[in-house]
C-alpha cells in the first residue's frame, strides 16, 4: 500500500502526463524505462508540494519515500526520488550510500544517474569527515573499478 506521499506524486504526475510528451522522452531519453510524459518542472514541483503537504519528514521517511518511488521503474516516479534526495541532502547519512548504489545501479539511463552522483552523491560526501569520508572514497574508489558503467559514471563525477 503507497505512503500517502507516494501516492499525491503518482497521482499528480498521471495527471500532468500526456502520450506526446511520453514518446518524446522515450526517443530523447531511450527506452531504458517507461514514462508518464509529466515535465521535468511538474516533477519538481510536485515533489515540492508533497513535502509541504508532509512537512518535516525525518531521515527515515525521506529515504523510504525515495525508496518507494524508486522501486517502480518509471521515469518520472524515479526522477522524483532525485529531487526528493536533492531537496532533503542534509539529512542523509553515510550509510545512505549503500541506496544510493543500489538507485545507481538499477537507474537505466545516465538522466537519473548524472542528478544522483552530482548532486546527491556528491553533496552528501563533501559534507563528511573523519572514518565517514574514508569510507565514502573507498566506496567511490570501488565504484570506479566496478564492471557496471553507471557506478564508473557516478565515481567520476565525484
Amino acid at each position: 500500500m503507497p505512503t500517502p506521499a507516494a501516492e499525491f506524486i503518482d497521482r499528480t504526475l498521471e495527471a500532468e502526463g500526456s502520450d506526446e510528451r511520453a514518446e518524446e522522452a522515450a526517443r530523447r531519453i531511450g527506452a531504458g524505462l517507461p514514462f508518464t510524459g509529466a515535465s521535468v518542472g511538474a516533477v519538481r514541483g510536485t515533489v515540492r508540494d508533497a513535502l509541504r503537504r508532509h512537512r518535516g519528514m525525518t531521515h527515515d521517511e525521506v529515504t523510504a519515500l525515495a525508496s518507494e518511488l524508486w522501486s517502480e521503474p518509471v521515469y518520472e516516479r524515479r526522477l522524483a526520488a532525485v529531487v526528493l534526495l536533492q531537496s532533503n541532502v542534509g539529512l542523509l547519512r553515510a550509510g545512505d550510500l549503500t541506496r544510493l548504489e543500489g538507485f545507481l545501479r538499477d537507474a537505466r539511463v545516465d538522466q537519473l544517474v548524472d542528478p544522483l552522483a552530482r548532486d546527491v552523491v556528491r553533496a552528501l560526501v563533501e559534507r563528511m569527515s573523519g572514518v565517514d569520508a574514508d569510507r565514502a572514497r573507498r566506496i567511490i574508489d570501488r565504484w570506479a573499478e566496478a564492471e557496471d558503467p553507471q557506478l564508473r559514471r557516478a565515481a567520476a563525477m565525484q
